[in-house]
């Protein structure tokens, strides 16, 4: 009797733990636009401090990063228990930020390029300064570093919560537990990794072997490269990921979309609804952009 109880128990944590498996591949998949982000912005947020400082600076990002899960999670669950209504606007707000977010990129990427030279020109001259506080400089990296993780966590989050509504309270804490834990060791673990990429390569370009010394100079090359490839993709996935919730959300414009796919079929069947949530994404973000930079503008003329 007691071993049969102990089958239909153990029996019961598998299901949970499949159940909580798929659900959390679920939700990783749809906040894949945030995950890019989040990687390419963390890596370039260190960049700048002093070698030495690199992984202390990664990891003390990463407790910050753990900090604001550990609030974020329970106050989903808290609005998934009392104002479930709420889960669908803020899963749209998240949606709509990562359009205006991607697009805002473009924009200061082809409208403020000068702007943004000046800026990282700034930044290089302030630490070749020996005068510059190294120290102060690297905790306001940190902190910066904090505040954008918050907001991405934010998205990561409501989208992950968005996917499992319906669930119980159980069910969703752990998901979101799980989904904030992978996250945040596997996107600082791969920042650590990419910012102590160049070391790696330097270090195997000083080797005896001729291979060693091929493989480092290769590394190296590829470094900077990866970066911009991060950068690239993770504002492409934000378009795709933002237009994707934005779909979702407003049921018609989602069953014209999957309409027009059934009667299409085949590869283009596929590839539709895809093109379709960036392009949505897209017009989202010019749109927003063209209506929050303004009142930004106005906002900080005011406070000046």
């Amino acid at each position: 009797m007691a071993g049969s109880s102990l089958l239909v128990l153990l029996d019961d944590i598998a299901t949970v733990l499949d159940d909580v498996a798929l659900m959390t591949k679920t939700a990783t998949k749809k906040t894949a636009g945030v995950l890019g982000d989040d990687l390419a912005l963390n890596a370039q947020q260190v960049t700048g401090v002093k070698p030495a400082r690199e992984l202390p600076v990664v990891w003390a990002v990463a407790k910050g990063s753990m900090v604001n899960k550990a609030i974020l999670v329970p106050a989903a669950l808290a609005i998934s228990f009392f104002v479930p209504w709420l889960v669908t606007p803020l899963l749209m707000l998240g949606g709509a930020f990562l359009c205006f977010e991607g697009f805002e990129k473009l924009v200061h990427k082809f409208l403020h390029r000068q702007e943004h030279e000046a800026h990282q020109h700034e930044l290089h001259e302030a630490l070749k300064n020996p005068d510059t506080d190294m120290k102060a400089l690297e905790q306001e990296k940190i902190k910066g570093a904090i505040r954008t993780d918050f907001i991405l966590s934010a998205e990561i989050i409501a989208i992950t919560l968005g996917t499992i509504t319906g669930q119980s309270i159980g069910m969703q804490f752990l998901v979101l537990s799980v989904v904030a834990v992978m996250i945040t060791v596997g996107v600082y673990g791969l920042v650590a990794g990419i910012v102590k990429l160049d070391d790696g390569g330097l270090y195997l370009s000083q080797k005896d072997s001729a291979l060693a010394q091929k493989v480092g100079r290769g590394v190296l090359w590829l470094a900077p490269y990866l970066m911009k490839t991060l950068s690239i993709l993770g504002t492409l996935a934000m378009f795709l990921v933002g237009g994707g919730i934005l779909t979702h959300g407003v049921p018609p414009l989602y069953e014209v979309i999957a309409h027009l796919a059934e009667g299409m079929g085949g590869v283009s069947a596929a590839v539709l609804p895809t093109l379709a949530d960036g392009l949505i994404g897209v017009l989202a973000g010019a749109v927003l952009v063209a209506v929050i930079t303004p009142l930004q503008k106005l906002w900080a003329a005011r406070a000046a």
